[in-house]
């Protein structure tokens, strides 16, 4: 039995396939470098990062990660720090330091004069970093220096490079500067403060497992303190993502109960759901029923229900679509957007005829609302046009922007309100009108 598990053992042994200490000591070296060909190329990918995320494309990012030569001085700083090589530790942050402000300055630069300023999905996905990235950088900094320490590389390292994603939120951090949007900034800085630690730890791990030979005697009163400052760094780095990803478990925990709880109930009695709003962010649910809504006894059977799903009742609401005050409400809603339709009808001519003066501006409103369109139909395929122009209320107040989306079936109002909500964010003002048509 013994004899079969250290045969077993064996597949495990990376001894064998080793490269020699020097080598790999000449190959991290050689990594840290930031002059010449390498802050070129790294200029390079930082320009075609930003075009993929000013773009929304993967393809071109992923294009970009692999390309990029960030991962040579993270790997440096962990085995540096493993042999107590000080001097290549300051080499390694030094040039580090570098290659971050010139990657800052690249895509801020970048983003500052593109014409397309809005932010995309794959923008957004680098500025709420969680604990999973910290497990993603761990074991991609240790699958990188394993292949860097290996006779046999193969295509390691590119694919270390894609998963631990380097370029993506330095460029983020980049759009944050360029737009003046700091949570994009810290948000995206703070991702790739994650992958560069964690990168480095893994390279840490690695060499010390696999023994690389000390380059400097170190006194045990140091050493300590060399621990400490690790130890403080890892925990810093940490504890944010901690609570970040906390929440993300917490808001798909919540999501997915009240899906479950729509689906059990979306009959009751001779009623049924006809609309049901989901708030995450304040973990509430709205539920509207057909006719004369639920009983009593069928609103403590809800109730009792999502209790079972561990959602909180006294956020949940439920309501009739026949009762008496929302059709108020909603008289007063139609009878306010009508009057307000009608008067904007009348500013919106007003803004035409003055529009004809200036071909300039009629094309920046023609292509603006082509640019507000397309981003828009990637979400809601069913927004078939979309009308853009800048209008008043009265012909001496500020510009009001006017958008009238046409779609070919009738919006329910959470979609109504969260293209609305999208769109006065997209357009950076809140006074922005927005008005749905069916075809």
């Amino acid at each position: 039995m013994k004899e079969e598990l250290l045969k077993y053992l064996r597949y495990f042994n990376m001894m064998d396939e080793r490269e020699d200490f020097e080598a790999i000591h000449q190959e991290v070296e050689k990594g840290t470098v930031f002059k010449g060909t390498n802050l070129w190329i790294l200029i390079c990918a930082i320009l075609v990062a930003s075009v993929g995320l000013n773009m929304n494309s993967t393809a071109v990012i992923i294009g970009a990660m692999l390309i990029s030569p960030l991962m040579g001085p993270i790997n440096g700083m962990g085995y540096s720090l493993a042999t107590y090589d000080f001097d290549l530790f300051k080499k390694s942050v030094k040039n580090l330091t570098f290659a971050i402000l010139v990657s800052l300055l690249t895509s801020a630069l970048y983003f500052f004069i593109s014409p397309v300023s809005s932010a995309h999905s794959e923008l957004l996905a680098r500025t709420s970093p969680t604990i999973y990235d910290v497990f993603i950088a761990l074991f991609g900094g240790v699958a990188g220096m394993l292949a860097l320490s290996s006779k046999l590389k193969g295509n390691v390292i590119p694919g270390v490079a894609i998963a631990t994603a380097l370029m993506p939120p330095i460029c983020t951090a980049g759009y944050g500067l360029a737009t003046l949007q700091f949570s994009f900034f810290f948000g995206a800085l703070y991702l790739f403060t994650i992958n560069t630690v964690f990168i480095a730890v893994g390279s840490l791990v690695v060499s010390q497992v696999l023994k690389f030979p000390i380059r400097n005697m170190v006194d045990k009163v140091r050493s300590k303190k060399i621990n400490r400052y690790i130890t403080a760094t890892l925990l810093v780095t940490t504890i944010p993502s901690v609570y970040f990803g906390y929440q993300l478990v917490q808001n798909e925990n919540f999501s997915n109960n009240a899906k479950r709880l729509v689906e059990k109930v979306s009959v009751q009695e001779r009623s049924y759901l006809i609309e049901n709003q989901i708030n995450v962010n304040n973990k509430s649910i709205q539920l509207i029923y057909s006719g004369y809504g639920v009983s009593d006894d069928a609103k403590s059977t809800i109730k009792q229900k999502a209790l079972a799903l561990d959602i909180d009742t006294s956020k949940l609401t439920i309501l009739s679509a026949t009762d008496v005050d929302i059709l108020r409400e909603e008289a007063q809603k139609i009878q306010s957007e009508t009057d307000v339709i009608s008067n904007q009808l009348i500013a919106t001519q007003f803004a035409l005829n003055q529009a004809e003066a200036s071909l300039d501006s009629i094309k920046d409103i023609d292509l603006k609302g082509k640019v507000i369109l397309n981003e828009l139909k990637e979400f809601y395929p069913q927004i078939l046009s979309c009308a853009y122009t800048i209008t008043f209320i009265h012909p001496d107040t500020t510009k009001i922007p006017l958008v009238i989306y046409t779609s070919n079936t009738v919006l329910n109002r959470n979609d109504r309100n969260k293209i609305i909500n999208w769109t006065k964010s997209r357009l950076k003002d809140e006074t922005a009108k927005v008005y749905f048509e069916k075809e």
